[in-house]
């Protein structure tokens, strides 16, 4: 685990517990105390299809929700920033609502096919579409993220951004990741689904 990781999430509860199940603390990890996000994690972001998305609402209660799009919708716009383009969903806006009382939030990204999943905790802002300057976003945003903005990209659907200020990530244990492909991936190897599925 990496040591800014750690740092979040070891609290005393945490410990202690380690303490009854190991007999003793784990180790809070080695390396940089700061998160600092390297070309391994930018490169592992930017081919993800598929993020899942928590917060933590006024009361308490988490709340996981499915983030999607086309590979690189993710985009880590520098060491300690990512984006992507919020895609209109079940109009229930129970993410976007939970980060207006609370600002933290996780992402966790997983490649089953090569059983990895990376967890990244930060703070979200959320930049609504319409009122979204190319003044609120660091400079290199990339020209791809929503309609009419510059110098934001195209991705129909977007409704916002959502900018992580990232706190902490670590690479997770992928024991009990069980392998899976998507269609893509199937089709670049040369094979495909049946037509009827």
């Amino acid at each position: 685990m990496s040591r800014h990781f750690a740092n979040l999430t070891y609290t005393a509860t945490v410990r202690a517990e380690q303490r009854r199940r190991h007999g003793e603390e784990l180790s809070p990890g080695a390396g940089d105390p700061s998160p600092r996000l390297g070309l391994r994690e930018a490169s592992f972001i930017a081919a993800r299809d598929t993020a899942f998305l928590a917060t933590v609402n006024a009361q308490g209660w988490p709340h996981v929700q499915h983030r999607g799009g086309p590979p690189g919708f993710l985009c880590v716009l520098d060491e300690t920033t990512l984006a992507f383009a919020d895609l209109g969903g079940n109009r229930q806006f129970v993410s976007v609502g939970n980060l207006q009382d609370n600002d933290r939030a996780a992402l966790l990204l997983l490649d089953t096919a090569a059983r990895r999943r990376l967890k990244i905790l930060g703070r979200m802002r959320v930049l609504e579409a319409p009122a979204v300057s190319a003044g609120e976003l660091p400079a290199d945003v990339p020209i791809a993220l929503l309609p009419g903005l510059q110098p934001l990209a195209r991705a129909p659907g977007a409704e916002r951004v959502m900018v992580m200020q990232v706190a902490a990530f670590d690479w997770n244990c992928s024991q009990h990741i069980t392998r899976r492909w998507s269609e893509a991936e199937l089709l670049a190897h040369g094979l495909a689904l049946p037509a009827d599925l």
